[in-house]
């Protein structure tokens, strides 16, 4: 049988840059060699595209070869270039490893989409629902499912500090892994909260605090054949969570640990799961994402966020909560492969 031809993007532009790197590495670790013939393709911080042994350090260096991904369907997969030629190279697939903007947005899909190339992960709409805190909340809300009270700014636009229910949260509306977001307990720290979110985009959603525990899910499938992972709960120590902004993230947050599965009862693991696959089919997602809500003390769940695209590290949460249901890494890749290949009849 013919090895799958599986083209693995990772790095990127953009502040998650080396968090994709470090998902792309576990990913070549655990790929089945007997079952996939891998093209790994890096992009730079600077936004050139390369193809490259693999994400080990120096895979940027110059012994990377100029690629890109043909948009042309009569000319499909990979274009290596070289000087005045260039060599083409078929995919059957394509796993993005790619996190927050251009990766979670839309953006790289819909590359992918003009290719006409099977992708790993949700389509264009549900990744651009989902990066807008503000679009993934409307959304949600109007499905009947609980999410924070919040408020939209638009680029330059100011709130009535006086107004808000301080404790807030202040968040770019369209970033991941915590960048940009600060919790403000008065008025007095509001502008400076402001100024780190826009520095990360021009649109901002304030939140009010939700008072709970935080309980992510792992959810994998299409449509309405989804499974999840074992539920974790992040167990802060002082603040909040800030994912992936460590020094050294491989050894643990400086003040957060997960607990896998959860310590709260089977009923609300069950409410848990049970929401988290509600949000995802409400947002039309596909393949796989991280739903992160609010378990509250009455007993409620609250939507905090949905990443299409969840880390893949070592330390990441999406693989863990998988692999205490008994998903390793190496059988959650084959079926991400599947599902994406589902339909295509390949």
């Amino acid at each position: 049988m013919a090895k799958v031809k599986l083209g693995i993007v990772f790095g990127g532009p953009f502040e998650e840059h080396p968090i994709s790197v470090k998902s792309a590495r576990e990913v070549a670790n655990s790929l089945d060699p007997e079952k996939y013939e891998p093209y790994y393709v890096g992009i730079t911080k600077s936004g050139g595209w390369l193809l490259c042994d693999g994400p080990e350090d120096g895979w940027d260096s110059e012994l990377g070869r100029p690629v890109v991904l043909s948009p042309d369907r009569t000319l499909p997969g990979l274009l290596v270039l070289d000087q005045d030629r260039y060599e083409t190279i078929q995919l059957d697939v394509v796993l993005p490893v790619l996190h927050g903007r251009h990766g979670e947005d839309g953006a790289i899909q819909g590359l992918f989409e003009l290719a006409g190339i099977p992708y790993v992960g949700c389509d264009i709409p549900s990744s651009a629902l989902c990066i807008d805190k503000t679009l993934t909340y409307t959304v949600v809300g109007h499905a009947g499912i609980a999410t924070p009270k919040f408020w939209i700014l638009a680029d330059g636009e100011e709130p009535d500090a006086d107004a808000l229910p301080y404790p807030i949260f202040v968040k770019p509306a369209r970033s991941g892994s915590s960048f940009g977001v600060s919790k403000v307990t008065g008025k007095d720290e509001l502008a400076d909260a402001l100024g780190v979110a826009r520095e990360f985009d021009g649109k901002v959603v304030i939140e009010e605090a939700v008072i709970g525990s935080e309980i992510g899910c792992a959810v994998l499938g299409n449509d309405g054949d989804l499974i999840t992972g074992e539920v974790d709960r992040v167990a802060l120590t002082h603040g909040f969570f800030k994912i992936h902004q460590e020094d050294s993230p491989e050894t643990g947050s400086e003040n957060a640990s997960f607990i896998v599965p959860a310590d709260i009862p089977a009923a609300s693991q069950e409410l848990i799961k049970d929401t988290a696959k509600a949000i995802y089919r409400a947002l039309g997602c596909r393949g796989l994402a991280r739903v992160d809500l609010f378990l509250t003390e009455d007993g409620r769940a609250i939507l905090n966020e949905v990443n299409t695209l969840p880390g893949l590290t070592s330390y990441s949460r999406y693989p863990r909560m998988m692999a205490a249901a008994g998903i390793s890494m190496t059988e959650l890749i084959d079926r991400l492969v599947a599902l994406a290949l589902a339909g295509t009849g390949r």
